[in-house]
């Protein structure tokens, strides 16, 4: 049956009444779908950033926040000050919000930080490390493999901060 114009409900107003927050979830599950057999998930910011880009927009929210760093980046192009600087150009240029003088701002905090700086700095922020994990072939328990760059750079970031390595390796 054709409806009018007048009898559609938006996207958004349909879905009110689901916490925008769930919503997120899922598409940050999406792009792990997507990303998770990649070896080099260069393509993970980028869908990450338009993603939150859009979700931005919609919430009239100009501040974007990625925790990429470019200190020991192993070769990622999306890690790097000029890819922010561009897609932070591009979200100017591409969303109504932009072009209408609301400009988006993507900061990118750890860009510039040791791994040891940044694990230092997190841990007197009081995060768990041992909660965590960086490796990109993870087993099924989440013990790193300790062998990828991912791994090395954090078991070195450990050693250079003084901090002991809570990470659990296979």
């Amino acid at each position: 049956m054709l409806t009018s114009s007048h009898d559609r409900v938006s996207f958004w107003e349909r879905m009110e009444a689901i916490d925008r927050r769930i919503i997120f979830l899922i598409l940050l599950s999406l792009i792990r779908l997507i990303t998770l057999e990649l070896t080099w998930p260069s393509r993970t910011y980028l869908m990450a950033l338009a993603l939150a880009l859009g979700w931005a927009e919609v919430l009239g929210a100009q501040d974007l926040f990625v925790g990429v760093n470019a200190v020991d980046y192993s070769g990622y192009p999306d890690c790097r000050p000029e890819y922010i600087a561009a897609f932070e150009r591009l979200a100017n240029l591409a969303t109504k919000a932009g072009v209408e003088g609301h400009l988006f701002h993507i900061h990118a905090p750890l860009i510039e930080l040791t791994k040891a700086r940044i694990i230092a700095e997190g841990t007197r922020l009081g995060v768990d490390y041992g909660l965590t994990v960086s490796c990109y072939q993870a087993d099924a328990e989440g013990r790193a493999c300790g062998h990828c760059d991912s791994c090395r750079f954090r078991a070195e970031g450990f050693r250079q901060a003084g901090i002991a390595d809570p990470t659990r390796y296979a």
